[in-house]
């Protein structure tokens, strides 16, 4: 007895640091977060307690523009869901099938992923360029000079053309994690559809894709999650606008905080933009334990 409870304060105490170090980077600044969303404050003077006026402005006013911000996020994430990841499950059923140069195809679908945001933005800005970029070089090229236009300064053209770089950086990341699980898909199961006469379609429709079902969940996760809290590439290329046009909620608070001084209005986002990630994880999870 005397030896068990040992053991159990040794785990304690070796969790403590890490413990700490969560609740210090996570849970604390969550708390923070909550608290001054109940305030008017610039973050400067002394604050005004003023209940959840925030949360009431924040959904009434068209001032603010959230609900535009909170609809183009929600766009991203449905392409993500419906357009990503079909991508990202047909490439990581493809490679999953032993093809020629399948180590050559990971590392080339994966690089996107592992350069910097920032670099891929400035790629992005060179490609849309109106007057050098590769994309109205190409149209002119082929003679369709009247569809040239200034790709990130129109506001009928810049939310797509944000969105298409934004869904074909992280392709690869789900790629890889759907292969992970293609290849983890025992192979007598695979044989023994065979010798039954499956077809190649057949053997990834009633076997592979059942089998990774549980991390196909967890890329739709991320995949909405990071739709919800996507930022850095929308801020490099367009920081949100032309006329707000492509704000997303991320891009809306660093506004609040930073150029409009309202600490208690960026804080407001913040909080909803934790409970909407928690709320879409656990929608997530509920249908996929349905399915089940």
């Amino acid at each position: 007895m005397n030896r068990m409870y040992s053991n159990r304060v040794y785990i304690a105490i070796f969790l403590l640091p890490a413990l700490v170090l969560f609740c210090g980077v996570l849970i604390a600044p969550i708390g923070a977060s909550g608290y001054f969303s109940l305030y008017d404050w610039n973050g400067l003077a002394g604050k005004t307690f003023i209940g959840f006026d925030n949360y009431k402005e924040l959904f009434t006013s068209d001032s603010i523009g959230f609900m535009k911000a909170l609809g183009n996020s929600l766009l991203l994430a449905g392409l993500s869901v419906f357009l990503q990841l079909p991508l990202a499950l047909a490439l990581a059923l493809a490679l999953g099938n032993r093809i020629k140069g399948e180590r050559v195809f990971l590392s080339v679908f994966f690089m996107p992923v592992l350069i910097s945001t920032v670099v891929i933005g400035q790629l992005w800005l060179k490609i849309y360029n109106p007057d050098y970029g590769i994309l109205n070089v190409a149209l002119r090229a082929v003679g369709l000079d009247n569809l040239a236009q200034i790709w990130l300064g129109n506001v009928s053209t810049a939310l797509p053309a944000v969105f298409v770089p934004i869904l074909w950086q992280y392709v690869g990341y789900h790629m890889l994690l759907l292969y992970a699980g293609v290849k983890s898909v025992p192979t007598e199961l695979r044989e023994a559809a065979m010798l039954d006469g499956a077809t190649n379609g057949q053997v990834n429709r009633y076997i592979v894709l059942p089998y990774i079902k549980p991390i196909i969940k967890i890329s739709v996760i991320f995949a909405v999650t990071g739709s919800l809290k996507s930022f850095d590439l929308i801020y490099v290329l367009t920081n949100g606008g032309p006329l707000h046009s492509t704000e997303v909620p991320s891009t809306l608070m660093i506004s609040m905080l930073f150029l409009r001084n309202r600490y208690g209005m960026g804080s407001t986002i913040a909080v909803l933009l934790i409970l909407l990630c928690f709320g879409f994880a656990l929608l997530i999870s509920v249908i996929f334990k349905e399915e089940d």
